[in-house]
């Protein structure tokens, strides 16, 4: 899995509306605080406000906030928002794939590969992220 600067963006400014988690926070201050390009945050923030991970507050105490806690938000949640699936091969999902011959232990493969991340990427919450720790599992890989 190559971790794109949209996820790395994504997972971080997660991470800080689950610090601040009630409050609202305005993407400016998210940018702000992580280092991020502001139009690049904006981006990232309106793909997590369509899959339901954050909600947006207009007016002058407006802004973002988590849609649901940070401890009911994964990793792979954001991924997913802001990237598409955790692990497809050609755009397509590993289960759907055929190889001539004995080159279905490459399907087989691919199928492993996902299986992976998942046991990461959706084991690690925002809530995690944001009290500075991780799962056992994952922390011992």
């Amino acid at each position: 899995m190559r971790v794109t600067a949209r996820v790395d963006y994504a997972v971080r400014a997660g991470r800080e509306l689950a610090l601040d988690h009630p409050a609202t926070l305005s993407a400016e201050a998210i940018a702000g605080r992580q280092q991020l390009p502001l139009p690049f945050t904006k981006q990232i923030l309106a793909r997590m406000r369509r899959a339901g991970i954050v909600v947006a507050q207009r007016g002058g105490e407006g802004g973002y906030r988590l849609g649901p806690p940070p401890g009911d938000v994964s990793v792979a949640d954001i991924v997913r928002a802001v990237e598409g699936p955790l692990a497809d091969v050609r755009g397509e999902p590993p289960e759907d794939l055929a190889y001539p011959g004995d080159g279905e232990v490459l399907r087989t493969l691919w199928i492993a590969t996902r299986a992976s991340l998942r046991s990461v990427l959706e084991e690690v919450t925002l809530a995690d992220l944001a009290a500075g720790r991780l799962p056992g599992g994952v922390g011992a890989l």
